[in-house]
């Protein structure tokens, strides 16, 4: 479906917390501020699976996916949602995320196709001026 002339469909984005991970505070932070922001948000809430996060990103027709790992297991998680979206056909979705990741670990996730990873103290402005830049509504 096509926006109507001179409208354009909000940046629609699905926050995610793959994982056993407990820790939600800062993917709730996030959720608001980009609502904040003007965009539309679906937070998934905690213990997703990729396969989870995954199906609710197709069923949702999001533009990006934000996952929020506090967990240590950003380098099997961040692979594992990015396979399935291959898998899914939309590989266009931009998965972007944050948490506890160590420096080391960033490089070889953006490799994989991982756009952009916020670490602590990253401002939630400066995260909704990257999507702004790097999201674009998929068509």
């Amino acid at each position: 479906m096509r926006p109507m002339a001179g409208t354009e469909r909000k940046i629609r984005i699905l926050v995610a917390k793959p994982g056993l991970d407990g820790h939600d505070r800062g993917a709730k932070i996030i959720a608001r501020a980009l609502r904040d922001e003007g965009f539309e948000v679906i937070y998934t809430g905690l213990h997703q699976t990729p396969e989870m996060i995954v199906a609710a990103a197709v069923q949702e027709d999001v533009d990006a996916v934000g996952l929020s790992i506090m967990s240590g297991a950003h380098m099997t998680l961040f692979p594992a949602v990015i396979d399935l979206l291959k898998k899914e056909g939309a590989q266009d979705i931009v998965v972007f995320g944050g948490g506890i990741i160590p420096d080391s670990d960033i490089e070889p996730l953006k490799r994989i196709g991982v756009a952009q990873i916020f670490t602590p103290g990253a401002a939630t402005r400066s995260i909704a001026e990257w999507v702004r830049e790097n999201v674009t509504p998929r068509s």
